[in-house]
């Protein structure tokens, strides 16, 4: 590993300062160009050219591919694939997850803005979903919890899953348990972009879905992209691409646990990065030397070896700028390890999810604290939200107007069409008004 650099912020000028808080190039073109012969492909050839897609990328045999669908012995036999401890830990995440997402169920309203006009807002569950599972370097059933769970609840009627094949063309047996856990049946042994596809558009084998959940690598991120802004396509859920975390020190932080939650998010992605920037010189330099101790011991040198590059260790001259500069990376993950640390919280404007405290690992909202860890990534933090209930929920709302509330607001209306010059606006209401005088002259 070569050494990683500490960076002093106070004498980097706003170009440097840019160029050092830039994510890890993507190669997103050729990844979009990719994805989109990937789609075009699927949508003309469907399951044939999904079955092709997998052998090739996922070097399946093509006869292990003969039926798309897993089938229930299968999700059966995978409950038996595992310990008791690990079926376990996933009912024990579930139920931690549900917990929090429960809570989260929005309200219908019903109010009357004037005598006689009534707005109203009622709550709708998506009709299908399909919810994608990334199974390449690392299957994750943590993934499927965090899908699964929120659109049940939601209660959206139809819920497919897709996730990846091991070279034998079988699911994770972890990813089925947790899927059968959360009360989906229907899964089919898909990844990349041509599952993307196949949810979009629909094949002989996959059925067409309104909105698509869930992570992926740059093609998946590319596909849907691509599908969401094809009108015959599906809706996404949030762009979602390399994982990322930033982490706000000071010289109470231990430096091995530091070292260890960057260490954590380098090791999803070779495109993954991990910030810290604190106010205290000596606690960078351990943090650089711990990362030294810890990253020979870990099992992913391939994927660290790569993302430990993008790592960035900054220095500022107090914390009030740590969290400025937070808020300017907008990070996926934002870890506190700072005395009093929820006295930061209120500044904080961008951020995916917010860790406080060093007793607060960023894994615990990968896998079990009850927050869904399917956030907004590369920026997006500062528009976009983390997945929640709401996101598999349609928010359609309902006017009704009495004769006396059309009475007193068409008028309204009748002005508002005249200024923006849309006459046939104008004679929808008048039209109604002129019959309530007739009424009432008769």
């Amino acid at each position: 590993m070569s050494a990683i650099a500490i960076h002093d912020w106070v004498r980097l000028d706003t170009t440097a300062r840019t160029q050092l808080l830039s994510r890890p190039h993507t190669s997103a073109g050729n990844a979009h160009a990719e994805a989109r012969s990937i789609i075009d492909a699927v949508r003309a050839e469907g399951d044939a050219a999904v079955r092709r897609f997998t052998a090739r990328f996922d070097r399946v045999p093509l006869d292990r591919l003969e039926s798309l669908r897993v089938t229930p012995a299968e999700i059966t036999a995978a409950r038996s694939a595992l310990e008791a401890r690990e079926v376990a830990a996933i009912e024990r995440a579930i139920a931690n997850v549900e917990t929090f997402h429960a809570a989260q169920r929005p309200a219908s309203l019903s109010i009357e803005t004037m005598p006689g006009v009534r707005c109203e807002q009622v709550l709708r569950p998506i009709p299908a979903v399909g919810l994608y599972v990334p199974a390449g370097s690392a299957p994750l059933p943590s993934a499927v919890i965090m899908l699964a769970v929120p659109a049940r609840l939601a209660g959206c009627p139809q819920r497919v899953l897709c996730t990846a094949p091991d070279r034998e063309g079988r699911a994770n047996a972890a990813v089925l348990v947790a899927a059968s856990l959360c009360g989906i049946d229907t899964v089919f042994r898909i990844g990349g972009a041509q599952a993307i596809a196949a949810l979009a558009y629909g094949t002989a084998s996959v059925p067409k879905v309104d909105k698509i959940f869930g992570p992926g690598n740059a093609w998946v991120t590319a596909a849907k992209q691509i599908v969401a802004a094809d009108p015959a396509g599906a809706a996404i859920d949030l762009p979602a691409g390399p994982s990322e975390v930033l982490v706000v020190a000071d010289d109470s932080a231990r430096a091995d646990f530091v070292a260890a939650d960057l260490l954590a998010q380098a090791e999803h992605d070779p495109l993954a990065q991990a910030i810290l920037v604190t106010d205290c010189a000596s606690l960078a330099a351990a943090v650089v030397s711990e990362i030294g101790r810890q990253l020979p011991r870990l099992a992913r040198q391939s994927i660290l070896a790569r993302s430990v590059q993008a790592m960035r260790v900054i220095v500022v001259a107090d914390l009030d700028t740590a969290i400025d500069v937070s808020n300017l990376y907008a990070p996926e993950h934002l870890l506190l390890q700072v005395r009093e640390p929820r006295r930061r919280l209120d500044a904080i404007t961008n951020a995916g999810s917010v860790f406080i405290g060093p007793w607060s690992p960023e894994p615990m909202g990968d896998y079990c604290s009850g927050a869904n860890h399917v956030l907004p990534t590369y920026g997006y933090a500062r528009a976009w939200s983390g997945l929640s209930l709401h996101d598999f929920v349609k928010r359609m709302t309902v006017q009704e107007l009495d004769v006396a509330g059309l009475a007193a607001l068409g008028p309204t209306a009748v002005t508002l069409a005249q200024l923006e010059g849309l006459d046939a606006h104008a004679a929808a209401v008048n039209l109604r008004l002129e019959a309530l005088e007739r009424r009432a002259a008769s």
